[in-house]
Order: C-alpha cells, then sequence, then structure tokens
C-alpha cells in the first residue's frame, strides 16, 4: 500500500526541525562531530575511554596518549600558533597567539571584542607602570587582566595563552618598543616580570590545583633584544655582540626570574641573533639555559615568523628542512607563530634531518600546557574559572585600578613650589598641546579596546574650567600643523597652564625606533612659546614610553613644573589630575 502523501505545510515543517536540531548546541552532535566545540567534550560518547580525555590521569600522562592517536601529518600541524580542528578526536580549533601587555588586546587573532564584551580594562604601558616600584601592583594588574581574559574566554571571545609580559632591557632610549618593557634596570624588570606573571597565571587561586593555571603567560623576547628598525638595521638581521659577562649581568636576570620565581609557562625568543647565532637556533640558550639551567616547566615559542626568518633573511640554514630541524631537535623550539614548522617539518622527518620523536617531543609540552589550561576538560564554563563572564570584565574595581596605577607611576621631573594646584583659587586653565586632549595614545601599543577614555583635558577640566588649544594639530608638530598664536593667547590670559606634549605611536613604536631624543618637530618651540606668554605658573606633562632631553624645560624659570606620564593607559587623564590637584601625592 503506498504511503500517503504528508501535507506540503508539514513536509517543510519537519525540515524547519530538523535544521533546528542539526544546528542546536544541546543534545544533538551531528554538526560538532566536524567542528568540535570543546576538547573532551562530556557529551561525545564517541571519545569514551580516550586517554587524554581522562581528567584523573596527569597532564602528562593525557598528553602522551593524545600524540600517539596522531599522524606525522596532523602532528606538525600541533607545532603551529594557528591549529585546526581534529574532528575525529573531537579537538576544536585552537589559536595560540593572544596578547595581555597592559590588558586583554586585539592584536593577536586569539582574541577579539563583541557587542558581549566591547572593552577591556587598559592599565598604563608597563613603562609606566614599572616606575611605580611597587611589585605587589603587578600582581594585581596580572590577576584582573587573567581574570578578564578567562571571563572573555568562557564566551569564546578569547584564548587561554598570552604571549605576554614583555621584558627585553630598554637599553637604547631610541628604542621604539621600549614602552612596552618595565625599562633599562634587570633588577626592576626581574620583578616585574614576576608579579606580571604570578598575576596572569593565578597558580594559586582557588580551585587551582597540580600545577594548573589561569592563563598561560609568556616572557618575550629572549634575548639581548633592543633594536626594530634603526637606520636600516633590522630586527629580523640585527646580530647583538654581547659579552657573557653583559649577558649574565644585564639581559639574561629577567628571564631568570621569569622562570625560576615567577614559574612562568612559556619564553618566546627572539627573531635577532645573539654573537652570530639565531635565537631561536641557539642550543646553548634554549635547550642548555631556559630548559637545563632554569629547568622551565612549559613551552618555548618562535617569535612570529623568526623560523622562517633564519633562513629567508638571515640564511643562516641552507634549507627549510635544515631550519625546522635545528629549531625543533637541536635549540628544542616547541610551537612556531606562523606557518614555516607545519609546511616544512615533514620533508624535514623524511630527509632524516629530524625523527619523529623530535616532533613528538615539542607537541607533548604544547599539550601538557593545554592540559594544565584545562582545555581539554570540556565546557570551559563547568571548570574552576566557569563562572567568570561579561559581568567581570570593566568592573569599577578594576578601572579603579588601572586609575591608581597610573597615580603610582606617573614621575614628577620638577616642582619649584607649583604643585598641588588648588582648584578653588583657578578660574581658568588652559590646556595646550597636542596631547592634551589625547585618547587612543594614552593606550599605546598592543592595546585593547579600553572601558572608557579619560583625557587629560577631561581629568583636569572635571575640576576647573578650562580652555584647550592643541597648539600642533598632531605630535610631529611640522609646518603648517603649528598653532602657536591660539595657544599663545590662551596662555596669556589663563591663570594657570597645563602643557601636554611628547610623542605617540607615529614617533616611537615596533618596527619604528627614534633617531633623536629631542621633542618631536616644533613642540620645544611651542612649549617655549607659551610659556613666555603664560600669566600663571606653567605645568608640562610629558607623555612617552622612551625618554626625551627636555633640559630647556628644566632650567627655564618660567616652568614651574614637569611631569612624566608614560602612556597613563584609559584613566590617564583622571589621574593626572589627581596629582596635579595634590588627592594624590
Amino acid at each position: 500500500m503506498a504511503t500517503a502523501a504528508r501535507p506540503p505545510f508539514l513536509a517543510v515543517l519537519l525540515l524547519l526541525v530538523a535544521t533546528v536540531m542539526l544546528s542546536w548546541g544541546g543534545n544533538v552532535r551531528v554538526a560538532e562531530a566536524q567542528t568540535p566545540v570543546f576538547a573532551c567534550d562530556a557529551s561525545n560518547a564517541t571519545l569514551a575511554g580516550y586517554g587524554f580525555c581522562n581528567r584523573k590521569a596527569s597532564a602528562s600522562a593525557r598528553a602522551k596518549d593524545l600524540v600517539s592517536r596522531l599522524t606525522l601529518a596532523e602532528k606538525v600541524g600541533f607545532l603551529v600558533n594557528k591549529q585546526a580542528a581534529l574532528g575525529r578526536l573531537g579537538i576544536p580549533a585552537y589559536e595560540w597567539w593572544s596578547e595581555a601587555l597592559h590588558g586583554v588586546s586585539y592584536v593577536g587573532p586569539g582574541t577579539r571584542f563583541s557587542p558581549l564584551v566591547p572593552g577591556a580594562t587598559s592599565f598604563p604601558q608597563p613603562i609606566l607602570t614599572a616606575a611605580s616600584f611597587n611589585a605587589s601592583l603587578f600582581r594585581a594588574i596580572g590577576e584582573v587582566v587573567s581574570t578578564e581574559a578567562r571571563a572573555m574566554h568562557n564566551v569564546g571571545l578569547a584564548g587561554l595563552t598570552f604571549w605576554s609580559p614583555n621584558i627585553n632591557i630598554f637599553r637604547d632610549p631610541r628604542w621604539g618598543r621600549g614602552q612596552e618593557t618595565p625599562g633599562e634596570d634587570p633588577l626592576l624588570a626581574s620583578k616585574y616580570a614576576v608579579g606580571y606573571v604570578k598575576g596572569l597565571q593565578d597558580a594559586g587561586a582557588a580551585g587551582v590545583t597540580d600545577g594548573a593555571l589561569k592563563v598561560a603567560a609568556c616572557c618575550k623576547h629572549y634575548t639581548a633584544y633592543d633594536v626594530d628598525n634603526w637606520k636600516g638595521v633590522e630586527r629580523y638581521t640585527f646580530d647583538a655582540k654581547v659579552s657573557q659577562q653583559d649577558l649574565d649581568d644585564t639581559f639574561q636576570p629577567p628571564f631568570k626570574s621569569c622562570v625560576l620565581d615567577g614559574n612562568v609557562a612559556s619564553v618566546m625568543c627572539s627573531y635577532n641573533k645573539v654573537n652570530g647565532k639565531p635565537t631561536c637556533a641557539d642550543k646553548d640558550l634554549l635547550e642548555g639555559v631556559i630548559r637545563g639551567d632554569w629547568k622551565l616547566n612549559g613551552y618555548i615559542v618562535s617569535d612570529c615568523d623568526s623560523v622562517d626568518v633564519l633562513y629567508t633573511q638571515q640564511h643562516y640554514t641552507k634549507t627549510p628542512e635544515e631550519a625546522a630541524a635545528i629549531t625543533i631537535k637541536s635549540a628544542g623550539l616547541d610551537l612556531n607563530c606562523g606557518n614555516f614548522l607545519a609546511q616544512h617539518t615533514v620533508a624535514a622527518v623524511q630527509a632524516g634531518e629530524l625523527s619523529e620523536e623530535d616532533v613528538d617531543r615539542a607537541i607533548t609540552n604544547n599539550f601538557i600546557m593545554l592540559m594544565r589550561l584545562g582545555f581539554f576538560d570540556g565546557d570551559p564554563r563547568e571548570l574552576a574559572f566557569g563562572s567568570l563572564g561579561p559581568k567581570d570584565v570593566c568592573t569599577s574595581s578594576n578601572r579603579e585600578l588601572a586609575r591608581e596605577t597610573a597615580r603610582q607611576g606617573i614621575v614628577l621631573l620638577k616642582n619649584n613650589g607649583a604643585l598641588p594646584l588648588s582648584a578653588k583659587s583657578i578660574k581658568s586653565m588652559a590646556v595646550i598641546g597636542p596631547n592634551a586632549n589625547a585618547s587612543f595614545t594614552m593606550i599605546g601599543n598592543y592595546e585593547g579596546t579600553p572601558c572608557k577614555y579619560t583625557t587629560p583635558l577631561q581629568g583636569l577640566g572635571a575640576s576647573v574650567n578650562t580652555v584647550y588649544q592643541p597648539g600642533c594639530t598632531n605630535v610631529g608638530c611640522s609646518g603648517n600643523s603649528l598653532q602657536l598664536s591660539t595657544a599663545v593667547a590662551a596662555a596669556a590670559s589663563a591663570d594657570v597652564t597645563v602643557l601636554v606634549v611628547g610623542a605617540d605611536q607615529s614617533i616611537e613604536r615596533e618596527s619604528l625606533d627614534r633617531t633623536s631624543l629631542l621633542l618631536p618637530g616644533q613642540q620645544t618651540q611651542l612649549v617655549s612659546a607659551v610659556a613666555n606668554a603664560s600669566r600663571g605658573p606653567v605645568i608640562l606633562v610629558v607623555m612617552s614610553g622612551g625618554p626625551f632631553d627636555i633640559s630647556f624645560a628644566k632650567a627655564s624659570d618660567k616652568i614651574s613644573a614637569i611631569l612624566w606620564v608614560g602612556y597613563p593607559g584609559e584613566a590617564g587623564g583622571a589621574a593626572l589630575a589627581d596629582i596635579i590637584f595634590g588627592s594624590h601625592n
């Protein structure tokens, strides 16, 4: 007997229900068989009995079991930062590269903001934070950043491995990336590294045991790196000639402390060579020092494309296969930021330049790290930090800590009795300079979207009546960008003048070193003209990562006080006002 035909509307309804079931993240797992959402998802029956999903086993045992189930072609895919999903074992895609230099950043592809979490707390650049010399503050910042990172991870917006902090020694004041570092002092850089890493990883947090981590930090860039692009000398080919004493006394201490005292999860090797050897290919520096002497309990990652660079630009190896072999087998590299090792490692094994066991060692270290982070424990919302979510990002206490950090870091360079100012006695304040109303500039590089900006003009204007003149349309302050007459007129009619000058990322940044220590363009002319015309005290504020020669301002009787504010983060303007008006000493 023929089956009765279904009414058309019923057929459409059944098709709609089937479509919803396939796309719904409930009990139906048809779609997830191809694109898993969580590794070792408890509701995926096909994973039952897999040793790498046994949460009672050690991380090393679980990693060993997982490696044993992979083909060589699959293994090399786990040597690089952008890892594709492996549906047959229920492993979702993972991006290792996330950044958290001074807050959760959108720079790394592993992290993004969305309407669900539109921003995160943006602390001052480390060069300013370190000026507080407050180790407990370094750790407190790390704890806030990792809380916000975990909260974002739980809703699919961030990874678990953050390639921060940058603890290179800021030896050359022209270096564009000095702003990212704790500065030129090895002792302070060491204290900063330990505090920030302990805060990020938060290994002692409630519910975290057996080597588990809140997030994984990474101390970079190992080692003797402080040149990016200076008069044709590039970081990709720069060879740092360093004596053993200078290496041991200056460049290595922050990394040593980071590993031994901070128990960091990772170290990143740099682009440059040290005494003729690329750091990512240097067995003595990586396998010998980091793993041998310092006993790193974690993974070693290359800076992005640095394995490619040692072959294509430094010409350190004759073939790409040799580059793969020397970094993995000899030096002990585990992870390549970039795709070079995914492209050339199989051929290197086939050529006999390294063994499959060498590959196993590297990816085992990577898998152990992901085990410690809970990546292979199913839904992160059911784990130790599972309660964290958007409500824990940009909280009032987090934002207040950003403000307090800027207050503690700001440096008083000169004061002839002008500070603190009394807001009650000021009828008008001229706020002048290319950084006087800076918002994005305050954040620095390796930035995220901040919770809220408070510019210097806004911070000062909350207490007194202000008149604003930029003086220059940008920090380059050259040619037609100089607007001297209006700035001078504003200063001449105000009770007090605050001049905010300095730099931004057009002057100093990654891949851009400075060629001069003088204020950019005609900023010196602007400062002098405004100071000479000012009716009342002049407060000079310098916003920058690296130092400037402002000896002319220090010697000037017309300039009563000088403050250096680094790149002070989202609350920089409020913190500056706290200092100027004396609510914080």
